[in-house]
C-alpha cells in the first residue's frame, strides 16, 4: 500500500491510536492542511500542503511515479494524507478512490464531526438526513425541510453558514418547527454546542468549523396563538398543527387563497370541506365568514384530531369536525351551498355524484387535484352529468407556483407541487 489516508480530529495527535501514530511517524511524504500538518511539527518527512485538490492529486501521482522509476516501491516509502474525521464521509476519500487504484489506498477513519455532534446533543442519528453545503446547492436542504424530515445534519461552509440556513428556514413558511443546534470546533478545546432561537442568529458569529443540526419538533406544546397578529385572510402554513409524519400535507397558503376565490363564498352559507386533512381550508373560511357553518370531513382519526386542535387554536366555533369517509358520511349532513374537495381517495366519482344531488341550486364545487388521473375522472363524470343536466358548467385552473428563497446573497424560486383547480357550477357564473 502506497497511500494511507488518516482521519484526525481537533484534538490532534492525542486523539489517534498508537498504530496510526506509528504510521504517521514512518511516512515519507506527509500531506495535509496547514492545521493538520501543525500537529506534527517535528516530522522529518517531505510536506505537501493540501490546497488546490487537482494540483495536490497531480503531485501525489508524480511522487508515486518517481518511486516506481527509482524502484523504491517498498513498505518503507509511503504517503500519509491527513484529513478531518472520516475520509469517506463527505471527505477527500471519494476523490482519492476516483483517482487512484484501490490497492494503493488504505483508510484509517476518525470519529466524524456528525457523530460527535449528535452524541454531544445526545440524540440517536441512524435515521438522520446528512447534507453537505460545501460548494453545493441548497435545493436538497429545501426539499428535506419541506418534507419535514425529522433530523437533518448540515455540514456548512462560509456561504451556507448557520445564519444563511436560519434565513432559509424563515423564508419557507414551513408547517414544521425545528430546533436549531450549532456545534462548533467539535473535539477541540474551544468546542461549543448550543441550541439557538432562529430569530437570534442574524448577528451571531460562529467558527468556520461548525455543523448545524435541525430537529423537528411537535407544535402541540407551543403557546396559544395571538390572533391579533394573524391576517384575516391567507394564514401562514406554519401556524397550523400538522401531521407529525407528513407535516407538509396540507393545502398550501397560496393555493388556499385561490380555492377560496373559486368558491365564490357568501355569508350565511353551509360549506362542505371533504378530505379536510388538517382543516386549513375550513378554518380560513370560518374566520372569514363567522356566520357560515363549515363541515370539515376527514376519514382519518389523526386528521380529525388535528382539525379539532386547529379549530381550538384559531378559536373558531363554526367548524364542525366530522370523522367519516365520503361519500357515505355525506348523506347525514345539511345540504351545502359550497363544496371543496381536497381529498377523495378512490371514490371521486361517487363523491361527485352525491355532491351534485345534495348541492343547493346555484352552488359551487371546487376540487384541488394533484394527479392527471383524478382530473380525468372528474371530467368524465362531468361529461356524463351534462348529458342529463345541461346547466352544469366548469372551468379549470392549473396552478404552478414558486416561492422565493434566499441562497447565500442571492434569491431563487422554489416550486410548490402543481395543483389543478376544477370549479363546477350549476349555472354559468363565468362570463
Amino acid at each position: 500500500m502506497m497511500i494511507h489516508v488518516i482521519g484526525i480530529g481537533l484534538d490532534g495527535a492525542s486523539g489517534l491510536s498508537e498504530s496510526v501514530l506509528n504510521l504517521i511517524a514512518g511516512a515519507t511524504v506527509l500531506v495535509g492542511s496547514d492545521r493538520h500538518l501543525s500537529y506534527f511539527p517535528e516530522h522529518s518527512a517531505s510536506r505537501l500542503v493540501l490546497g488546490d485538490l487537482t494540483e495536490t492529486i497531480i503531485e501525489i501521482r508524480q511522487q508515486l511515479i518517481r518511486w516506481e522509476i527509482e524502484n523504491k516501491q517498498s513498505l518503507d516509502n509511503y504517503i500519509v494524507i491527513l484529513v478531518s474525521g472520516d475520509p469517506l464521509f463527505f471527505g477527500l476519500g471519494r476523490l482519492l478512490v476516483a483517482e487512484f487504484p484501490p490497492e494503493k489506498l488504505t483508510f484509517h477513519p476518525h470519529v466524524s464531526s456528525i457523530q460527535l455532534a449528535f452524541n454531544r446533543i445526545k440524540i440517536p442519528w441512524q435515521d438522520a438526513e446528512i447534507l453537505s453545503a460545501h460548494g453545493r446547492s441548497m435545493e436538497t436542504l429545501i426539499q428535506a425541510l419541506q418534507q419535514g424530515i425529522e433530523k437533518i445534519a448540515i455540514l456548512t461552509d462560509n456561504i451556507h453558514n448557520p445564519q444563511a440556513i436560519a434565513q432559509l428556514i424563515n423564508s419557507l413558511d414551513l408547517p414544521s418547527y425545528y430546533q436549531f443546534w450549532v456545534c462548533e470546533n467539535l473535539g477541540g478545546n474551544d468546542e461549543r454546542v448550543q441550541l439557538w432561537d432562529i430569530e437570534s442568529l442574524k448577528n451571531q458569529e460562529f467558527s468556520s468549523l461548525n455543523i448545524v443540526i435541525l430537529l423537528r419538533q411537535s407544535r402541540s406544546g407551543i403557546e396559544p396563538l395571538d390572533l391579533s397578529k394573524i391576517p384575516t385572510f391567507g394564514i401562514q402554513d406554519q401556524l397550523f398543527l400538522s401531521y407529525s409524519d407528513r407535516p407538509g400535507l396540507m393545502t398550501k397558503r397560496e393555493v388556499r387563497t385561490l380555492v377560496l376565490g373559486e368558491l365564490a363564498l357568501q355569508p350565511k352559507q353551509t360549506i362542505w370541506d371533504i378530505g379536510a386533512g388538517t382543516g386549513s381550508v375550513s378554518i380560513e373560511i370560518a374566520r372569514l365568514f363567522p356566520d357560515s357553518t363549515v363541515y370539515s370531513i376527514e376519514k382519518t382519526a389523526a386528521g380529525t384530531t388535528l382539525i379539532e386542535q386547529n379549530r381550538q387554536r384559531f378559536q373558531v366555533n363554526n367548524v364542525v369536525s366530522i370523522h367519516g369517509e365520503a361519500p357515505d358520511i355525506l348523506h347525514h349532513l345539511r345540504s351545502p351551498h359550497r363544496i371543496f374537495i381536497g381529498g377523495s381517495g378512490k371514490n371521486l366519482s361517487e363523491i361527485l355524484g352525491i355532491c351534485s344531488i345534495r348541492l343547493s341550486p346555484g352552488g359551487v364545487i371546487v376540487l384541488a387535484l394533484a394527479t392527471l388521473e383524478h382530473l380525468n375522472t372528474a371530467l368524465n363524470w362531468l361529461e356524463q352529468r351534462k348529458r342529463i343536466e345541461h346547466s352544469w358548467t366548469y372551468r379549470i385552473l392549473n396552478v404552478q407556483l414558486s416561492r422565493s428563497v434566499p441562497i447565500a446573497n442571492l434569491t431563487r424560486f422554489s416550486p410548490l407541487n402543481p395543483v389543478t383547480l376544477l370549479t363546477i357550477s350549476h349555472h354559468s357564473l363565468f362570463a
